[in-house]
């Protein structure tokens, strides 16, 4: 399979305005997609948060407290997402919640959270500046408009909907700071390309359906045969993966002149359920094996 990478110019624009940003903030909310929350830690955000010159009042190093989000929890495993916070928790002493974006019962808790956190309770009157960081597609422009109470930043179920900084006030005690989603220049192996094309957090043009088809249709197979079966009434869900792949094209209609099956389209179409839920709640990866996804 050819190697997944994306990294445009903006990203890189965007790396050097979350360094300029970063100083001015006094607590960061970063999201990460629960499916994969491995795969969806950013490296270069956890560098920038650590390494900030002349924020001493934030410890060593400055670094800056941080609250970990894994959103997007109603379409994970449960089971694996539960085994994900007691992980992070454990082996790297982060604390997560696991939320629904657009729950408001998830949300409501974290201004006080966001106050409790900040170091410095006031900043001489100036209300709290919070970042708000993740890959893209994880839902940070939702959680801006979720905790606004209204539609203020633009949204979209595709990567690279924010273009730029936006600042969004939260009463008189916080403003929030939503920034565009950002990945990183060269992924540790082939599993978390996938894993983020999958997610949805990769733009479509940077890769080929047909590159991606055989691997996802394995992925499925090993870990979640019976919703691949009940999705797509199969008889046999262990077919060999090219045929399997044409069935479901041929039971869904992706077709071109002649009948033949549009491998591309079935492609699509498969990717495009999975990210919706349609297949069920799915994980792409667990604590106990993070590189299911590697062919």
């Amino acid at each position: 399979m050819p190697t997944i990478n994306w990294f445009p110019g903006h990203m890189n624009n965007t790396r050097h305005a979350l360094a300029a940003l970063m100083p001015t903030c006094d607590v960061i909310i970063e999201l990460l997609d629960a499916r994969l929350p491995l795969s969806s830690s950013n490296p270069l955000l956890d560098e920038l948060r650590r390494n900030i010159p002349g924020k001493g009042e934030h410890g060593a190093h400055g670094d800056v407290p941080c609250i970990t989000l894994l959103t997007k929890a109603d379409l994970a495993d449960p089971k694996v997402t539960a085994a994900w916070q007691q992980y992070l928790h454990d082996h790297r002493n982060v604390k997560t919640a696991a939320v629904c974006l657009n729950d408001k019962d998830d949300i409501k808790r974290l201004p006080k959270l966001v106050k409790k956190l900040a170091l410095k309770k006031n900043r001489h009157g100036k209300p709290l500046r919070v970042m708000i960081v993740g890959i893209p597609n994880v839902g940070k422009s939702t959680l801006v408009n979720a905790l606004r109470g209204k539609r203020i930043a633009r949204v979209g179920d595709e990567p690279a909907v924010t273009k730029g900084r936006q600042e969004v006030k939260l009463g008189k005690d916080i403003v929030l700071v939503d920034t565009p989603g950002i990945l990183w220049p060269k992924f540790e192996g082939q599993g978390v390309g996938l894993k983020l094309v999958i997610s949805g957090a990769i733009k479509d043009t940077a890769y080929e359906y047909n590159d991606i088809a055989i691997p996802l249709i394995r992925w499925l197979q090993s870990q979640y045969p019976d919703a691949l079966q009940t999705r797509y009434k199969l008889d046999d869900p262990q077919l060999e993966p090219t045929q399997l792949l044409n069935l479901i094209g041929k039971k869904r209609g992706c077709l071109v002149a002649g009948g033949q099956v549009d491998a591309s389209r079935a492609c699509e179409l498969l990717l495009r359920e999975i990210r919706s839920g349609k297949l069920g709640r799915l994980s792409l990866e667990s604590p106990d094996s993070t590189n299911a996804l590697t062919e």
